[in-house]
């Protein structure tokens, strides 16, 4: 079993921010009316990146049972 890095709560702590960060600002580019397309876009695409990178991340602080 590899060793699990010592930041990894840290950086996930940082990432799951950043998902509810962007989660209120598409919420807000959406409820204005003059709203940028592009910009909420590109926002969804990180924050469906940000949601991949986390489950991962979960993923490896969750240790390997042996079978």
């Amino acid at each position: 079993m590899e060793p699990l890095d010592p930041d990894l709560p840290g950086r996930l702590a940082t990432l799951r921010q950043e998902h509810r960060d962007l989660d209120v600002a598409i919420a807000r580019l959406q409820a204005d009316i003059a709203m940028d397309e592009m910009a909420v876009k590109r926002m969804k695409k990180r924050k469906l990146q940000l949601k991949d990178c986390i489950a991962r991340m979960e993923s490896a602080l969750i240790p390997d049972e042996p079978a």
